[in-house]
């Protein structure tokens, strides 16, 4: 039973985040969603709730998700071996047909039905829809240790954002303002080839073209962390650089920090690096004062 204090407690909270309810009204929030959060049904219908709540507020989210562990988990069972280099996936033609699949499919129309059966009128998309995300194959360079040579890595169909094109969003927005649209990282090359594309790289491709006020990347640590494991509230995007050659950012921090600050050059307000575990995760960023995660300004 709702007593009176805790009624009062959540009716102070709601008049607390009214200025940023109003600074986030009509704009446009690009928001990455995967890792622990995706895999979790408590934390995936709390995400669901919230990106409904976001929108009856006056906010315009659009969401990107990953897939990697249930891709990996259905090649598995199909017997089809992953090879890892530099901790992307390489992607022959038999895991791109998985990849498209999974991702396109069980996992895009999951998020759908979440966030429909919150109250939301979700959409989902892929990359290759209307050219969305148009892509060419990643490009990546290794030393060899012996000779010090410099040697290109074949990574497959592992592409990187070469274009966006909004103009299937527009259309989606304009015949329905209330559609939330969930789009599945799968770039199309111009010769019709189909990529795999980083999460994260596509979030933050569209956020760019979008003008997005914010481009969120949901993760499974708290943020950025300093050297003593402290969470660093916020980094300058010209800082970014610094930080990688110093070693504070190291692993899977990196893509996400050069994405975080790729975008804000290129028009996003500002990007923010937060804990998807983290219940509510995603209000507590926009609509309390001192956010969540790790803001690149």
């Amino acid at each position: 039973m709702t007593t009176q204090s805790d009624a009062q407690f959540t009716a102070r909270t709601l008049s607390e985040a009214l200025p940023y309810i109003q600074r986030y009204a009509g704009q446009t929030i690009v928001v990455k969603y995967g890792g622990h959060a995706m895999g979790d049904a408590t934390l995936a219908l709390s995400f669901a709730r919230d990106v409904v709540l976001l929108k009856a507020l006056g906010v315009n989210p659009v969401i990107v998700h990953g897939g990697g562990p249930q891709i990996g988990k259905l090649l598995d069972k199909l017997g089809i071996v992953s090879e890892f280099k530099d901790g992307l996936r390489v992607t022959d033609e038999a895991t791109m047909e998985v990849v498209e699949m999974v991702l396109s499919g069980p996992i895009n129309k999951s998020i759908v039905r979440a966030i429909n059966q919150a109250g939301g009128k979700a959409v989902g998309l892929s990359g290759a829809d209307g050219n969305l995300l148009r892509a060419e194959k990643a490009t990546r360079t290794t030393r060899d240790p012996d000779s010090h040579i410099e040697q290109i890595v074949d990574l497959g169909f592992v592409g990187e954002p070469s274009a966006v094109d909004t103009s299937v969003l527009n259309a989606l927005l304009q015949a329905d303002a209330a559609l939330i649209p969930v789009v599945a990282p799968v770039g199309v090359g111009a010769d019709g080839a189909r990529y795999n594309v980083n999460a994260d790289t596509a979030a933050g491709a569209l956020a760019s073209a979008l003008k997005a006020s914010r481009l969120i990347l949901m993760t499974d640590v708290a943020g950025v962390l300093d050297k003593q494991k402290h969470l660093i509230r916020e980094i300058p995007a010209a800082q970014v650089e610094l930080l990688i050659k110093d070693g504070t950012a190291v692993g899977g921090m990196i893509p996400k920090l050069e994405t975080a600050a790729q975008s804000v050059n290129h028009g996003v307000g500002a990007a923010v690096i937060l804990d998807g575990r983290a219940p509510h995760a995603l209000l507590m960023e926009l609509f309390t004062e001192h956010g969540a995660g790790t803001l690149v300004s």
